[in-house]
């Protein structure tokens, strides 16, 4: 391919004119480690003593000069926030360093798109999050692990199943019908098909999010949303170093729900009866028979363990350093055949083939099996999570006989559709067996001192396969199957020229320039079938099904072309600059369209190095950061500006033949997803930088949004997908972490609190887009809407006034036309927080450490639909919350909270559905100990500590439902947020571990 040819020319090319005679000078090595905690110092500058030679350390700490005359020859090592070091060079070709802590200028080093960078240099938003914080406490995705952590950054986890997929939103949602997930990149590789979920969190030394324009631009179309930097562990050189953690936790339901008791459901089914004119079901003597009942809660959901084993191995020498990792995850569900197991193996290995050239090579294998219970959604008892709430108290999951309960039938006026949630948990089977590989090596070729040429490649690769099984003891089925098979691929090549000089003693400047291939694949086969004579094969032999089903298949391709380029610039360590571009080709666009141009720049100012500042003595550090740029998405598939054909079958006479057929979507001429930002920002330390604070204000425009537009029957197709306006994102971030105590006990405090809002300034000719409908019988609807001038996403219907004379809901009559319709719905509610927040404590003293992780979401509204079936569905025997029966409407208690107990009710997606969703969590506290194995004289053992932790132990909220840390319909999809619909609830957990180094 042409691309590749021109990139090994310029390799070469590059050799030649760059070979010069090093005859005199002395190539010397090394890794410049902290002297505390021994790890490597990234961003090290390393200069001959008297010269305008120099480098820095790479990601690894490591770094290579060449140094005329030895024998006379200082090396000086400088690193913000550690004290600078001079070291004599003499006979020595490899000199190791540990720079000690400077508490007067404490800093640090980040990960930035192709590079690093001093934080006291970032003309960026970034925040980081340590590999500390990532395994406080066990989570199997490690993406929960940063909620609450970085300002401006919200995770939300969309069920609490096991396993179950994580929402993030960076500075809030951009696109409509494409992708508002941040994009993550994984040791220098932007995955495509997987997620961050594949990585063990004790593999991870630190996440690096990137938040504006000038740090997210150089990743252009697919920087729009934000980007997520992971770094794995890396090797260093010395011994060898193995670390171990396990851990153990039990797992409960947060909260039961109140549900009424088999006489207060017998009692108020009677009413029912009353109301509508019926005798009554129940009689007295049968009420008082009941007895407690039965708790379908306590019987569906169970304590589960947790378990989680992590082996580290560290060590190498100045030529080759390696790390390498395995670790098991084993999460059983609360409900009983669901769990989420995850294998994984990572390693990471360098090797300094010779002075010039490098080797780096990490792999990350990664097997997951879960079974799943996830029987969410679905109405009046008809799922799982349903059935688990609405089961009568009055019956048993069996009969006499030992066989299972048919419930529809239990009662005549009980659901036709409700299901025995024991018999779906026993007889029925979803598992997921998935197999995930990312893989990337690159050559690094340095022929002299501050100039790199790389060049990389890799591989990801997820097969999945999923079976599903329903058996024929399933009450109504005759044995169902179905299997599905899917396979994504992505190949990257990236290479790139980096130089880096010091010029003099004030100037610095730093670039980067390449560029980068990537393909994405993804193909997809699936077969069913229906009715087996045996439970036996299960999905292993879908040919003995009486019925089989049709087979279906999928394939997608696309490809990614890009060229970037990036300039930072220092003077005298007060004023930075950055001036970014990358240029996308995706193949996705129609001719015309394929190339979208992504620049962007910042300037900061480092007034604290200011003469004028010297004497302020309480301020350590003040920077001042302004920042512009335009980032992208690509937010459409691979073939959507195509005139795709559809097959399908039609009859002629008495046979039966395949068709093709134009699709009823209408290709369009469509543009990039365009994301502009605008940023300013201040870093501020004070009292020898034992307090920092960061705040950022920003304003992000998207344009050109992509939607499905509906058409006039009359053009032949029924829909498109076309550029159809722009949204508006703003908002305010503040951090603060400081030492508050720094003597015997130590008392470290970290703050964050960010606010956003969101704005939908311009749709096509000004229509509203829905959400997707939901469907519980009684209503259905469309929960979410964007409409110009409102918050994205606001929920949308109708407004309650009180009850009529005979108890039933009233609406308002908004237009005044005396018709309750869809010219009535009005705003209801808004998904979006005000402001989320978290909060950390650690307080140690000697061996005993005490942390405290608090996190909070404030302002926001969540639609309830699971209590649409459960509060207000009267006709069909579901059990409901006890205040239902306690404060249901009567002639003597007309302001009850509910109407009338009576199957004539009607009802809209009104704000009776809203529910206040703000809560602040106790999301960890952990007491760990760490043995004092020195004066034991276990020489042996390098660090030993036990913990113990409690996750979610403390809710603070008025959410009446499970848990309101919930989008049963989240997702990439920025409209379908903040909604409840029967869905796997989150837990509780208690934690014991054990860390131990050798």
């Amino acid at each position: 391919m042409k691309y590749v040819t021109f990139t090994w020319l310029i390799a070469c090319m590059t050799t030649l004119c760059v070979s010069m005679s090093w005859a005199q000078s002395v190539v010397i090595s090394g890794q410049v480690n902290g002297a505390g905690d021994k790890a490597p110092l990234p961003g090290t500058t390393v200069s001959l003593k008297g010269t305008t030679i120099g480098t820095a350390t790479d990601a690894s700490g490591n770094y290579r000069i060449s140094v005329p005359n030895p024998a006379n020859a200082t090396l000086v090592f400088s690193s913000v926030g550690f004290l600078s070091q001079e070291v004599s060079v003499g006979s020595r070709s490899v000199i190791n360093v540990e720079l000690a802590v400077d508490t007067r200028q404490l800093n640090e080093v980040v990960v930035v798109g192709y590079g690093t960078v001093r934080k006291s240099d970032l003309t960026g938003s970034l925040a980081q999050v340590k590999a500390k914080e990532l395994s406080s406490f066990p989570a199997p995705n490690v993406l929960q692990a940063l909620s609450g952590r970085a300002p401006g950054v919200q995770v939300i986890q969309n069920t609490g199943a096991p396993g179950a997929s994580i929402s993030v939103r960076i500075r809030g949602a951009n696109s409509v019908q494409g992708s508002n997930e941040p994009l993550y990149v994984i040791d220098g590789f932007p995955i495509a098909g997987s997620s961050p979920s594949i990585l063990n969190n004790n593999d991870i030394e630190s996440i690096e999010i990137l938040k504006d324009a000038s740090a997210t631009a150089i990743y252009g179309s697919r920087g729009a949303n934000g980007v997520v930097i992971i770094t794995t562990k890396q090797g260093k050189v010395g011994k060898v170093q193995v670390d171990y953690e396990g851990s153990y936790s039990i797992q409960t339901l947060r909260k039961k729900l109140d549900l009424m008791n088999p006489k207060e459901y017998a009692a108020f089914y009677n009413e029912q009866a009353v109301n509508d004119g019926k005798a009554p079901y129940f009689t007295q003597a049968q009420i008082d028979g009941f007895g407690p009942g039965y708790d379908w809660q306590g019987l569906v959901f169970r304590k589960a363990p947790m378990q989680t084993h992590n082996l580290t191995v560290n060590g190498g020498t100045d030529k080759t350093r390696f790390s390498i990792g395995g670790g098991l995850m084993n999460q059983q569900g609360i409900i009983a055949n669901s769990d989420y197991k995850r294998y994984s193996l990572r390693a990471n290995f360098i090797t300094d083939v010779s002075s010039k050239f490098s080797l780096t090579y990490g792999a990350t294998l990664s097997k997951i099996t879960s079974n799943r219970q996830n029987n969410s959604g679905g109405n009046r008892g008809s799922s799982l999570i349903s059935a688990a709430i609405s089961a009568p108290p009055t019956l048993t999951p069996y009969n006499d006989d030992g066989s299972y309960r048919v419930l529809t039938t239990a009662y005549p006026f009980i659901s036709n559709s409700i299901v025995n949630p024991i018999n779906v948990i026993n007889e029925t089977s979803d598992k997921l067996d998935a197999n995930r590989i990312l893989a990337n090596a690159a050559l690094t070729f340095k022929p002299f001192e501050g100039l790199a040429i790389k060049i990389s490649g890799g591989i990801e690769n997820a097969d999945d396969r999923t079976d599903a099984y329903q058996t024929t003891k399933l009450i109504n089925s005759l044995g169902n199957a179905s299997v599905g098979v899917s396979r994504t691929t992505s190949l990257l090549s990236e290479n790139t020229v980096s130089y880096n000089k010091i010029i003099g003693q004030k100037h610095s400047l730093a670039a980067v320039a390449g560029f980068t291939y990537q393909d994405f694949l993804s193909t997809s086969l699936s077969g069913s079938g229906t009715g087996f004579l045996s439970n036996v094969p299960q999905t292993y032999n879908l040919g003995s099904a009486s019925t089989p089903g049709i087979p279906g298949s999928s394939y997608g391709y696309s490809t990614l072309l890009s060229y970037l380029g990036r300039v930072n610039y220092s003077f005298n360590n007060r004023y930075l600059a950055t001036v970014s571009f990358r240029a996308d080709g995706s193949s996705k666009y129609s001719t015309g369209n394929k190339w979208g141009y992504f620049p962007s720049g910042a300037l900061a100012w480092r007034v604290s190095e200011e003469p004028f500042m010297k004497n302020v003595s309480f301020l350590s550090d003040l920077k001042l950061r302004a920042s512009w740029g335009l980032s992208g998405s690509q937010a459409i598939n691979a073939y959507a500006t195509l005139n795709m054909l559809s097959s399908g079958k039609t009859v002629f006479d008495d046979a039966l033949y395949n068709t093709f057929a134009p699709s009823t979507t209408l290709p369009g001429n469509l543009k990039w997803e365009t994301t502009e930002q605008t940023d300013a920002g201040a870093d501020i330390s004070f009292f020898n930088n034992r307090l920092h604070l960061t705040a950022d204000y920003y304003v992000k425009n998207t344009r050109d949004l992509l939607n499905t537009v509906q058409l006039p029957s009359s053009f032949g197709y029924t829909t498109t997908i076309r550029n159809v306006g722009q949204i508006q994102n703003k908002g305010l971030e503040f951090s603060v972490d400081g030492r508050v105590i720094d003597k015997a006990v130590k008392w470290d405090v970290s703050a964050n609190i960010a606010f956003n809002r969101s704005k939908v300034i311009k749709l096509y000719n000004g229509q509203d887009i829905l959400g997707g409908n939901f469907n519980v019988t009684l209503i259905s609807d469309a929960a979410n809407l964007l409409r110009q001038g409102l918050p994205v996403g606001v929920f949308y219907g109708y407004v309650e006034k009180g009850y009529s004379d005979k108890g039933q809901v009233v609406y308002q009559d908004l237009n005044g036309d005396g018709v309750i319709n869809q010219n009535d719905k009005t705003v209801i509610g808004n998904p979006n927080p005000k402001f989320i927040y978290g909060f950390n404590s650690s307080v140690s003293f000697k061996g005993l450490e005490l942390s405290i992780f608090i996190q909070g979401v404030q302002g926001n509204d969540l639609a309830n639909l699971s209590a649409i079936g459960n509060t207000l569905d009267y006709n069909y025997g579901l059990n409901m919350p006890r205040e239902v029966y306690l404060n249901h409407w009567t002639p003597t208690h007309t302001d009850a909270k509910y109407p009338i107990i009576s199957s004539k009710n009607s009802y809209n997606f009104s704000n009776r559905n809203i529910e206040n969703g703000s809560f602040m969590r106790l999301r960890n506290i952990q007491l760990a100990y760490t043995l004092p194995i020195k004066q034991w004289g276990l020489s042996d053992l390098r660090k030993v500590q036990i913990y113990a932790s409690g996750q979610n132990l403390l809710t603070i909220t008025k959410y009446s439902w499970w848990d309101p840390e919930v989008n049963s319909m989240g997702g990439a999809n920025s409209i379908g947020q903040g909604i409840d619909y029967y869905t796997y609830p989150t837990t509780k957990s208690v934690t014991f571990g054990l860390r131990i180094g050798f």
